[in-house]
């Protein structure tokens, strides 16, 4: 959750390359096939915070979301925030929420070669079964947002869909290796821009992927408040844009 520590000006040309340069290079290209807007709601790591507030809020309005898991985080905690137990996890899956890929140990995948990858995918997704049973993901999220056209390459054969978090509204043509997303960050989401953001969404026929970590009332920079939370579920009913968890908007926009 915390942002990468910049190494010198080495690191922040890679840096730079890795965020900017790849959503504008699509790797697994389909035409979305959507005839109204959708939404979905992640949450990426994921804080406990997020599976008890988050969740809740989401369930109160009918909805479910999705949960980005690193195994490696699990019982853990960074400064105040305290990270999901494997409790957490059961539940959310027995509430009918989705279980996402987040790598095991939250890592910077352009920084790592196939075999190292390859053994994060498959420690993360034996956490996962191990934990909750029959459970695979269809779904991953870049730790950071980072990608790479490498990354995205390798990930994109792995699991149906990839989302970064390079902002805008997928429509039209999607990349499904790395979907564009809106955050609902304390530090960066403006809620007077969300009313714009639905209008779009709503004209496009768009798929709308939020994402955030904690929720609180006084969450970290990478966190949501739990009323800004709810005003953009609420905010998506009212305009009459169905939510849904990121495997089930994908199956909308690619099937119909």
């Amino acid at each position: 959750m915390r942002a990468i520590k910049r190494r010198g000006a080495v690191e922040r040309i890679r840096d730079f390359i890795d965020y900017r340069v790849p959503p504008h290079i699509p790797v697994k290209r389909v035409k979305s096939r959507l005839t109204a807007p959708v939404a979905s709601f992640t949450f990426d790591d994921f804080p406990a915070s997020a599976a008890h507030n988050g969740a809740v809020l989401l369930e109160e309005y009918g909805a479910v979301g999705t949960f980005y898991v690193a195994g490696g985080l699990c019982g853990g905690a960074d400064g105040d925030t305290s990270y999901f137990d494997k409790a957490d996890l059961v539940d959310l899956v027995r509430r009918g929420h989705e279980i996402g890929d987040h790598t095991f140990a939250h890592i910077h995948v352009p920084r790592h070669d196939r075999a190292a990858l390859d053994e994060d995918r498959t420690r993360n997704a034996r956490f996962v079964s191990d934990v909750a049973g029959d459970v695979i993901a269809t779904s991953f999220a870049y730790p950071f947002g980072h990608a790479s056209i490498t990354a995205k390459r390798y990930y994109s054969r792995h699991f149906a869909c990839c989302r970064g978090t390079a902002p805008g509204i997928n429509s039209g043509s999607l990349d499904l290796a790395q979907l564009k997303a809106v955050s609902l960050e304390s530090s960066v989401f403006d809620p007077k821009a969300l009313a714009h953001i639905l209008e779009k969404a709503k004209a496009e026929n768009g798929w709308l992927i939020f994402y955030t970590h904690d929720v609180s009332g006084n969450p970290t920079p990478f966190g949501t408040e739990a009323g800004v939370l709810a005003g953009a579920v609420r905010a998506c009913r009212d305009a009459d844009i169905e939510i849904l968890p990121v495997r089930n908007a994908l199956a909308r926009a690619c099937f119909a």
